[in-house]
C-alpha cells in the first residue's frame, strides 16, 4: 500500500458503512498513526491495526446503546458496592515495539486502577493496559482482535453477540473462556448475558433498576 494523503483517509472513511467495514493490508506503522492523527478518535469509528492489517469500522445505534448500557451497569456497580472502577470508554491502545493498535468499545481498569489514580489521559508506552476489554458484535465478528489484545497485554475480554456474553482471560499468551470475570469475580458470563437480554425487552432503566437489586443482593448476609 502505497502511503495515503489525508484526502485519501477522509474520502475512504466516508465509504465505510457498519456492513461494509474498511480492511487493508500492508500499510505501515507510519501511515496507521497518521490516519490517527488526521482522523482522530470519532465516536462513529472504531480503528484497529495487526502487523500491517488495518481495520476501520462503523458504528450503529444498536451497537452503541449496547456499549453505553454495559458502561452504566459497571458505573452502577462501582457506587453501589464501593469499588474503584476506571472506565476509558474505546481509548487507542497501541504499542509500535508490538505492531497493534486497537479502540475497544469499552475498557476499565480494576486492580490497576491506582497506577492510574485520578489522570484522564493515558500513554500506553508507559501506563498498564485496561484489565477489562469489551467488543460488542452487532454486525461483524470481533475474534481477530484476541491477537491484538494479548498482544497489549489485556488480562480479559469481553465479548457481546446480542445473544451471549463470553469472557475471555489472558493465559500465557492466550486467551481461554471462563465462566467469570478476574477482575470483578462477582460477573459472570450468565450474569452479564442476562440482563443485556432484558434491555431491549423491559428498557434501559427498568433493566438498571433490575441490576441494582442484584447488586444489593450481593451485600445481603
Amino acid at each position: 500500500m502505497s502511503t495515503l494523503t489525508t484526502t485519501n483517509w477522509l474520502e475512504l472513511v466516508e465509504q465505510i458503512t457498519p456492513e461494509r467495514p474498511l480492511i487493508l493490508s500492508h500499510v505501515t506503522w507510519d501511515e496507521y498513526e497518521d490516519l490517527l492523527k488526521q482522523v482522530g478518535e470519532p465516536a462513529g469509528l472504531r480503528i484497529s491495526y495487526n502487523d500491517g492489517r488495518l481495520q476501520i469500522m462503523s458504528l450503529s445505534a444498536e451497537h452503541e446503546k449496547y456499549v453505553r448500557f454495559l458502561e452504566k451497569m459497571i458505573a452502577a456497580m462501582s457506587l453501589r458496592l464501593n469499588l474503584v472502577i476506571l472506565s476509558f470508554g474505546s481509548a487507542t491502545m497501541k504499542k509500535q515495539k508490538r505492531d497493534k493498535g486497537n479502540e475497544p468499545d469499552a475498557c476499565f481498569y480494576v486492580q490497576s486502577a491506582p497506577l492510574i489514580g485520578n489522570r484522564i489521559q493515558l500513554d500506553f508506552a508507559v501506563d498498564p493496559p485496561p484489565d477489562i476489554a469489551v467488543e460488542v458484535n452487532v454486525h461483524h465478528a470481533s475474534d481477530d482482535k484476541f491477537s491484538i489484545y494479548a498482544g497489549l497485554g489485556v488480562g480479559e475480554v469481553w465479548l457481546f453477540d446480542r445473544q451471549k456474553l463470553t469472557i475471555h482471560l489472558l493465559q500465557q499468551g492466550q486467551y481461554v473462556e471462563a465462566e467469570a470475570s478476574r477482575a470483578l469475580p462477582m460477573l459472570s458470563s450468565r450474569v452479564l448475558t442476562d440482563f443485556l437480554r432484558r434491555l431491549p425487552v423491559e428498557g434501559e432503566f427498568q433493566t438498571l433498576i433490575a441490576f441494582d437489586e442484584w447488586l444489593q443482593s450481593l451485600q445481603r448476609p
